[in-house]
């Protein structure tokens, strides 16, 4: 574990959330950090949040929100890889492999409401919940095996919400379906696919441009990113904001 600098520490404070006075438990949250490849660039998927969101607004961020413990019970065509489900039930606190599993899946399911990406086989695919009609629609079983755990952030106390973040990446051709009006909902408007170094200058929370540094290093080193890979971990402790590795 290592404490961050101040200007990092300011920066984690700044991006994750706005002040107000409670203290809050933080609540589970995914976000799907979408890759692909066009020439030398590694490009990533984002979208703009709408002006009027409390949480973030106008800024660019990528597919993700709360987590619905119901997701656990989600059938899916592969599991999570032994190594990812392993990172994300280590650490503080107690991740249970049921609610790892259902914070992997929020991430699959919120990437096909805010983008419209399926994230998954091709193939039958049958449940009576509500969140998940779309892959019944389009006959698409989601899929676990392609996800990568890539970071986690929990937003510091004392703030207006506060979200305990797992972020997960995987590749454009892990998507089964791409629906051309992008998903149902209007959390994301602007879906664009930037180069990582045009999406670090883009108008995005200080947190996200942090976590694409470290994606950004890891893909230098592991280009594939294999399973099993560093996951990076920014949390305060006794006061102080810092980095570890999971």
């Amino acid at each position: 574990m290592e404490a961050l600098t101040k200007a990092d520490a300011d920066k984690l404070d700044k991006g994750l959330a706005t002040h107000g006075g409670g203290r809050l438990r933080p609540r589970d949250a995914a976000t799907l950090i979408l890759l692909d490849r066009k020439g030398g660039d590694v490009l990533v998927l984002m979208g703009r949040r709408h002006a009027a969101h409390a949480f973030m607004p106008g800024k660019f961020v990528f597919p993700g929100g709360r987590t619905d413990p119901a997701d656990s019970r989600i059938p899916t065509a592969t599991a999570l890889d032994q190594h990812e489900e392993a990172k994300l039930t280590a650490g503080p606190g107690r991740t249970s492999r049921a609610r790892a599993r259902a914070i992997a899946l929020s991430a699959v399911r919120e990437t096909y409401e805010e983008a419209g990406l399926l994230i998954g086989r091709k193939g039958a695919f049958a449940t009576t919940r509500r969140d998940w009609q779309g892959f019944v629609e389009h006959g698409v079983a989601p899929s676990l095996e392609a996800l990568r755990f890539v970071a986690r952030a929990i937003t510091p106390p004392n703030r207006v919400r506060r979200f305990d973040t797992r972020f997960f990446s995987a590749w454009r051709g892990d998507v089964a379906v791409e629906l051309p009006d992008g998903g149902p909902t209007n959390e994301l408007e602007e879906l664009v696919w930037l180069p990582l170094a045009k999406a670090k200058q883009a108008d995005i929370p200080d947190i996200t441009r942090m976590i694409l540094d470290e994606l950004e290093k890891r893909l230098a080193d592991d280009p594939l990113l294999r399973p099993g890979g560093p996951v990076p971990f920014y949390r305060l402790v006794r006061n102080h904001f810092t980095r570890e590795l999971l």
